[in-house]
């Protein structure tokens, strides 16, 4: 395999955020890996800046109130695609401040064509979504904060 198309895959894997990708080429196969640690998305999430807004124009709620080790953490049970509601043009599952209850559907997660409704595991409110509609997420990749009540 060209050493350009090699580059240019290691390229798509840093912009991408995933962890792994495989090609296969003829006979050839190129495996790219690269450590994701959770610590950094720990890090991600305590240095974030709680009045930003994201690009989905949701409203981030103040964190300050809570410490960010009392909230709960909804991790994606699988590798996929995030989608925050059913269809493009439908209304999201939840949004930051939204209160659920335990068994309410958070999201979607396409995994090979499968449509995986996450749904929450304890009664709360939604403090931080910390993944876009669309974006590729990862196995226990932290998706939702919840703060419990």
């Amino acid at each position: 395999m060209d050493i350009r198309k090699v580059k240019k895959l290691i390229q798509l894997l840093e912009e991408s955020g995933l962890s792994e990708i495989e090609i296969t080429e003829g006979e050839d196969t190129v495996r790219i890996t690269r450590e994701v640690s959770k610590d950094s998305i720990q890090t991600e999430v305590v240095t974030s800046h709680p009045q930003q807004e994201t690009p989905d124009n949701n409203q981030v709620r103040n964190v300050d109130q809570h410490n960010n080790n009392d909230l709960h953490k909804i991790i994606a049970p699988m590798i996929g695609t995030f989608y925050h509601s059913s269809e493009p043009n439908a209304e999201t599952f939840v949004k930051v401040g939204d209160e659920v209850n335990e068994g309410d559907t958070l999201c979607i997660i396409e995994a090979m064509k499968m449509m995986n409704q996450i749904e929450s595991d304890v009664h709360g409110i939604i403090e931080r979504i910390l993944v876009q509609n669309g974006d590729p997420v990862e196995y226990d990749q932290v998706l939702f904060l919840i703060s419990p009540s």
